[in-house]
């Protein structure tokens, strides 16, 4: 072990660096703001060992700067290189979700700085007992990235198999909704995409009073009602996916589905949470009623790029829910724009 000096980080940053892990790459913006809470920043002199051969990956790390030489012990007693990890490198991320034992050593080649997930005096334990929501969603987090580097790798499995389905549920399932979980949007719809494709974006309004006045318990039941709600308007479309995409921001995207029924599918979902049981009245807090700021667009229709059509629905999303909400717009195609005053306007 390394007897350097270590503890929590300070830094804004933090966040963005993390994001180059790929176990942290699709995380939910509070499940990363939690985990960058989380890490420690570490500190070794050249010639310092970080982790030796057989050591168990209770942690990983990201190199702020200097240099790691990983390596693997000879019989003989010498050492064969085998990899140079330099400034902004993640080191031991597929070790730590596997939750194995290095196969090899480490070694700073200068004076090396590295953020340490999660840093010394926390455990995965301490984690999952603070935020149980958050662990979880890293576990299933993990079992992405190793299903992903199991195909890159081209193992021989069959993908057929039902465990390796079973795999793949779970890694790219949301475990707060059961919807599917943002891994999911980036890594994998895309390759089911076809013309042409409907994506609806959802954000209920004044969410935030709603945890604030009740607690994150009640925001985690009313995400869990709305989940149900995009649930059942795939299931009567006997297609699409419905997905968290962040937070209390939510998606349906529907294969096969022209502009007239992606703006039928948004009214639907708009009335269906609308519809939701008010959340009523205790010790002095008001009932809360549901409504939801909703988007909608067409793949390719409304631009051929599908992550840039993504984003600037998410622009428009974002624009509707802060001018008060309660509104459905229809994304306007080709360029980035903010809504225009043809956008319904939920009854």
């Amino acid at each position: 072990m390394p007897q350097a000096s270590s503890g929590p980080a300070a830094d804004p940053g933090l966040p963005g660096m993390l994001r180059k892990a790929e176990i942290f790459s699709s995380l939910l913006d509070d499940d990363l703001a939690y985990a960058a809470s989380r890490v420690g920043i570490l500190r070794l002199s050249k010639g310092q060992r970080l982790f030796e051969a057989g050591q168990k990956a209770s942690r990983f790390y990201v190199i702020r700067s200097g240099g790691i030489r990983v390596f693997r012990p000879r019989p003989d007693g010498g050492e064969d290189d085998m990899a140079l990890f330099a400034s902004g490198d993640v080191l031991g991320d597929f070790d730590f979700a596997r939750g194995a034992e290095y196969d090899a050593g480490a070694e700073a080649v200068e004076d090396t700085e590295l953020v340490v997930f999660p840093r010394m005096d926390l455990t995965f334990d301490d984690l999952a007992r603070e935020r149980p929501d958050a662990a979880a969603r890293l576990l299933l987090r993990s079992l992405a990235m190793i299903s992903g580097r199991l195909r890159a790798t081209h193992k021989l499995i069959s993908e057929n198999a039902p465990w390796v389905r079973e795999l793949h549920r779970q890694a790219y399932e949301d475990p707060g909704t059961g919807l599917w979980s943002k891994a999911f949007l980036d890594e994998e719809l895309p390759r089911y995409l076809v013309s042409p494709t409907a994506l609806v974006l959802i954000k209920p309004d004044r969410f935030k009073i709603l945890v604030d006045s009740r607690g994150h318990a009640a925001g985690d039941e009313a995400m869990a009602r709305i989940a149900a709600v995009l649930q059942s308007s795939v299931r009567a479309l006997g297609r699409g996916w419905a997905i968290r995409v962040r937070s209390n921001e939510t998606a349906v995207v529907v294969p096969g589905c022209p502009r007239e029924t992606a703006a039928e599918l948004a009214r639907s979902v708009a009335d269906g949470i609308a519809d939701l049981e008010p959340v009523p009245a205790a010790r002095g807090v008001p009932f809360f009623e549901f409504t939801a700021s909703v988007v909608h667009s067409v793949w390719p229709r409304d631009g051929d790029d599908w992550k840039e059509l993504f984003q600037r629905s998410q622009e428009c999303l974002m624009a509707v829910w802060g001018e008060g909400g309660r509104r459905i717009l229809a994304v306007p195609p080709g360029l980035r724009t903010s809504p225009s005053s043809s956008a319904g306007r939920v009854p």
